[in-house]
């Protein structure tokens, strides 16, 4: 019990640096955002892509030797030294006077996303393996951290700049790394050291398994549920602020409702992981993410097309024309007026059809019979109802939430002693997924002129993903129980 406590103590401090490190390492999306607002750089839209993506891109190329180090050394000392030490760039930001000089140091404080891979190895060398998915899930909600930027910094950024508006921000990078400082000294005071006996000392052994496809594919699973999630939180906000015309305030609730649930249920996901094992969670987890962003992909549309007309039932001459009949040799042929058909589409769930006619004949034209006196017009308004859409969007943030908790749950099983590396390779691949995001969807918005192209190409890796990972498990059971395969296949 002893031994479980102090595991329970790492886990806790654990989680608490990981949560302060991912609040950091999203700073810059309210910090620079605020800045380039105000007036105070005046950064151009690409320097903000920029300056929002180094975090992102250090945290996450750096997480593999984080990873090694941490397998090699232990996680208390790297975990000390990283919160010390990147919280130097943070308490420098007041001096930053220029894109290059901000450029810089979001690159060193981004190395906080590397936080992932310490945790990871350092989590799971305290815990017996029936523990490790619960354990890895409940380390994995300091994901929530981003929530926590998007609630907090703003507030604080409008209180700070009360009495000065041009100066007043320095203050809140000081915060960040004195916040950074005190866990750092905290886990010097109260952690304890432990480093894996089985973990080889030479570099290239520890790089060894990076050789296999099962790392690789593992990735591919994060690079969906990791990359698109940090991707998502900072794309959905310029998404309901476009398409559904939101204010700053209300699209930040609505982001947080996607990034909040998702970080939290990863300890859930870890549980689940444990009871029913990672490989069938990841069934479910690909094919929810499958049918969400199917759902997801129709964007809010109009569409018009030909409709029902009105054909004149005889020969003759058209004697009377208003807006709801036309009148041919004493025969009425009545007509849909557009005014009379008005509809409330913007609170509708689904697509709503409206058709109407356009007069296209004149007084005292002569038509003959089956001749079109009045085309006809079909509208189709499709509103992708925003509190669906809210909901659907939740829904998949949470999936992906399980689905990161029940990736990592794998490792421990397949590279017992690489954990660090392989963590970190794995979550390489997947911070590159939360980089190279917004730029792709940026692309793909350009291209297509739609918001929901994003969700297009979600659902393309998704299906990749969950087609790669059942053709791997139906290879396996191929080669090791030919006999029973043979006799399913047999019976179909």
């Amino acid at each position: 019990m002893n031994n479980l406590s102090q595991s329970h103590r790492i886990l806790f401090l654990n989680t608490l640096a990981f949560t302060v490190c991912f609040a950091c390492w999203t700073l810059n999306g309210v910090l620079i955002t605020f800045l380039a607002d105000k007036g105070i750089f005046n950064f151009t839209v690409v320097e903000i892509g920029w300056l929002l993506g180094i975090p992102i891109l250090s945290g996450s190329i750096f997480r593999l030797p984080i990873g090694i180090l941490t397998d090699k050394y232990g996680g208390k000392i790297i975990f000390s030294v990283l919160l010390l030490l990147c919280s130097v760039p943070l308490f420098l930001m007041p001096f930053a006077d220029s894109f290059w000089s901000f450029a810089i140091l979001s690159f060193f404080f981004g190395l906080v996303g590397t936080s992932f891979a310490v945790g990871i190895g350092y989590t799971s060398i305290w815990y017996p393996k029936e523990w490790q998915g619960r354990a890895l899930g409940i380390f994995g909600m300091g994901n929530a951290g981003a929530a926590l930027t998007t609630f907090i910094a703003p507030t604080l950024l409008n209180n700070l700049s009360e009495n000065d508006p041009v100066n007043g921000w320095k203050m809140l990078p000081v915060i960040y790394a004195s916040v950074l400082a005190i866990i750092g000294i905290l886990f010097i005071v109260f952690a304890k050291n432990k480093t894996n006996h089985g973990v080889s000392k030479s570099i290239g052994e520890l790089m060894s398994p990076l050789k296999k496809t099962r790392v690789w594919r593992f990735g591919a699973y994060y690079f969906l549920v990791f990359g698109f999630f940090v991707a998502y939180s900072q794309w959905l906000l310029p998404n309901f602020m476009n398409v559904y015309n939101t204010t700053l305030v209300m699209g930040g609730m609505f982001a947080t409702m996607f990034s909040l649930p998702s970080g939290i249920i990863r300890a859930f996901g870890g549980y689940l992981s444990d009871k029913f094992g990672a490989r069938k969670v990841m069934y479910w987890v690909l094919g929810s993410s499958i049918v969400i962003s199917f759902l997801l992909m129709f964007p809010k549309m109009e569409i018009f097309t030909a409709g029902p007309g009105v054909m004149s039932s005889s020969n003759g001459t058209v004697t009377e024309i208003s807006t709801d009949k036309i009148i041919v040799n004493g025969k009425t042929h009545p007509i849909n007026s557009k005014k009379d058909l008005e509809i409330n589409s913007e609170s509708s769930v689904f697509p709503v059809k409206r058709s109407w006619q356009e007069i296209i004949v004149k007084q005292n034209q002569e038509v003959k019979k089956k001749e079109l006196l009045a085309k006809g017009i079909t509208q189709i308004n499709f509103s992708a109802n925003l509190w669906v859409y809210v909901v659907l969007v939740t829904l998949i943030g949470v999936s992906w939430g399980i689905g990161k908790a029940a990736v990592y749950k794998h490792i421990p099983e397949y590279f017992p002693n690489e954990v660090g590396v392989i963590g970190g390779m794995v979550g390489l691949i997947g911070g590159l997924g939360g980089f190279l995001g917004p730029i792709i969807f940026g692309y793909l918005l350009n291209y297509t002129g739609l918001w929901t192209s994003s969700w297009i190409f979600i659902f393309l890796v998704s299906v990749l993903c969950l087609v790669w990972m059942h053709r791997t498990i139906i290879t396996a059971m191929r080669s090791k129980s030919p006999d029973f395969i043979r006799e399913i296949e047999d019976k179909q």
